[in-house]
């Protein structure tokens, strides 16, 4: 991928990496970002562990919530000796306490942990999920979704749309 190319979500989101959770199972802020450092270290080929992602993403979370409203969550953050960024979607309909901007339950989170000194690239990946969450009917339609594979293919779709 060239230095000034788009940012490709599905380049760094597996399907594997994607999950839907129809229960109360996810209850917490820390049983989220438990369940989404678990995904980011899928495949076991990385590394780096769960503990380590959810390190992490707790740094960052303890500076101040990433719950940015509307229903949605970017935790991320950055691990030394990362090969590249890796995101992990998580989408929670029954919503769950994250002290979000907006003081509502959050829906979707969608974690990317990049390696450390890539900052600009980060940045544009943080853009880039903010831009594609803020759209009510996205939103709607990954809400809907029936497991993590559908989740994927939806920011897929969406991604091709936008990249057309």
């Amino acid at each position: 991928r060239e230095r000034n190319s788009p940012v490709v979500l599905t380049d760094i989101l597996s399907a594997e990496r994607a999950e839907v959770v129809r229960t109360a199972a996810i209850e917490s802020k820390e049983a989220a970002l438990q369940r989404l450092s678990e995904l980011l270290a899928l495949p076991e080929s990385t590394t780096k562990t769960p503990a380590d992602f959810f390190r992490a993403l707790s740094e960052r979370e303890a500076l101040q919530s990433t719950g940015i409203g509307d229903g949605v969550a970017i935790p991320h953050g950055s691990l030394e000796g990362l090969e590249s960024q890796r995101a992990a979607l998580l989408v929670c309909p029954e919503g769950l306490p994250f002290d979000a901007i907006d003081d509502r339950p959050v829906r979707i989170l969608f974690a990317v942990v990049g390696p450390k000194r890539t900052t600009g690239e980060h940045l544009k990946t943080l853009a880039r999920v903010s831009r594609l969450l803020r759209d009510p009917a996205f939103r709607r339609k990954l809400l809907e979704a029936e497991g993590g594979a559908q989740a994927w293919e939806l920011v897929r779709k969406a991604e091709s749309d936008w990249l057309a």
